[in-house]
């Protein structure tokens, strides 16, 4: 892991109405390291994911001020905004299939990006299902409709899915949530090796989830900071605030 930041966030706040969901916070987030966002519910970390990407502008009442810059240039001035969502994929809490072929349902961003070469979108496909751990127990029925998947196949077809867009950050929102502890460990180990060529954000309300695989850890509350720091010192019980002590351990939240 390099110490260059691949995203810079500066004063970000967010209201959706009358109701400020994040409040003034600042951080880096260097590329290649696993960056992990733990809190309550409602504490702004789902939020903070749809800020990186613009898709908060998908709710008319959001109101978003300060600045993110994903490798200097800033998103919220950005006048490309399909090329920033194909740099920063998105994995949902829960798995949404195309109404498609396993195949289609990862060529579909390629061919959206002009790509229609029958062995290139081949050579794709392969790819990004092995990335994902799926292609040994799919690679002979890719023809089958991807919702027909078992949920933790279809949660690693959606990130099969988000790796075909070729994204430089991937964007994990509680991708555990609806899976077995046993595919969430497949998972698990797919990211780390993922992160040997990209940036990964992790949001997850799994404290030992972000123990295991993130590189520092930010603790976000009410839409505020708490801490931000190396993951081993966020665990190792004695973080820096006393708030962070009691929510890693189970005391609240």
């Amino acid at each position: 892991m390099t110490c260059t930041p691949t995203i810079a966030v500066r004063d970000l706040r967010l209201a959706y109405g009358q109701k400020e969901a994040i409040r003034g916070i600042s951080f880096e987030i260097l590329r290649n390291e696993i960056f992990g966002i733990i809190g309550p519910a409602q504490s702004g970390k789902t939020s903070l994911l749809h800020c990186l990407n613009r898709t908060i502008d998908f709710t008319p009442e959001a109101r978003v001020s300060g600045s993110i810059r994903v490798d200097g240039e800033d998103v919220r001035q950005t006048r490309n905004i399909f090329a920033l969502r194909r740099k920063i994929g998105m994995v949902a809490p829960l798995p949404v299939g195309l109404p498609l072929s396993i195949y289609d349902n990862v060529a579909f961003a390629p061919r959206c990006a002009g790509m229609r070469r029958r062995s290139e979108l081949e050579a794709i496909v392969e790819q990004c299902l092995r990335q994902a751990a799926l292609w040994d127990e799919v690679k002979d029925r890719l023809d089958s409709l991807g919702t027909k998947l078992s949920g933790g196949q279809q949660q690693r077809l959606t990130i099969a899915r988000a790796l075909s867009h070729q994204p430089e950050i991937l964007c994990l929102d509680e991708f555990s949530i609806a899976i077995d502890p046993v595919t969430t460990m497949r998972i698990e180990d797919v990211l780390k090796e993922l992160r040997r060529s990209m940036t990964i954000i992790l949001v997850t309300n799994l404290t030992q989830q972000a123990r295991r695989l993130a590189d520092r850890t930010l603790f976000l509350w009410k839409g505020r900071i708490v801490e931000l720091d190396h993951t081993d010192i966020i665990f190792s019980g004695k973080p820096a605030n006393r708030q962070t002590y009691e929510y890693v351990n189970g005391i609240f939240g």
